[in-house]
């Protein structure tokens, strides 16, 4: 086998590869659920990989206290009436959740806030895309597929003000 007959080999084989993983996104997207979740902080910009959006995907856990410790307990994801809901899980799926409280409450008990993934899940923008502006009283939201392992996957963006949805485009 000469060298030119290698390369080509091996090119073939790394589209193979690349054509492989696009194929399994194309397919999850296309058969397992998606939802609405409602997202966090974010962060818009980071030099080194480029414009993307880091979310903060808030979940529901019945099952959570925030007095108790389960920041390493892990989670897997399901959506559940048009949310998505955490459950404990024995597996190391490397997905775990916590609350936010204010840390200067008086109260001994403070009310417990939203519970989200630890982990961020990134959202890439156009290079010349703007940032939308968050106004008081408006929320990000985003629509996730829900894979079977790791964290869900975001496919697009929305504002939403009380019951009115402004779905994000960028072109």
């Amino acid at each position: 086998m000469t060298a030119i007959s290698k390369g080509i080999a091996v090119a073939i084989l790394h589209v193979l590869i690349v054509l492989s993983l696009g194929g399994k996104l194309l397919y999850d997207r296309a058969h397992r659920p998606r939802v609405w979740v409602r997202t966090g902080s974010i962060d818009p910009d980071l030099p080194i990989r480029g414009r993307y959006v880091a979310l903060r995907l808030q979940v529901e856990a019945p099952w959570f206290s925030p007095n108790e410790n389960y920041s390493w307990t892990a989670v897997t994801l399901e959506a559940e009436n048009g949310n998505l809901v955490a459950r404990k899980s024995d597996a190391g799926t490397g997905l775990s959740i916590s609350s936010w409280r204010n840390p200067r409450s008086l109260s001994p008990n403070p009310r417990p806030g939203p519970v989200f993934l630890d982990e961020s899940v990134l959202f890439f923008l156009p290079e010349h895309a703007s940032f939308p502006t968050i106004h008081q009283g408006e929320e990000l939201w985003a629509e996730v597929t829900i894979p079977k392992k790791g964290p869900p996957r975001p496919i697009q963006l929305a504002l939403k003000r009380g019951t009115e949805w402004k779905p994000l485009t960028y072109r």
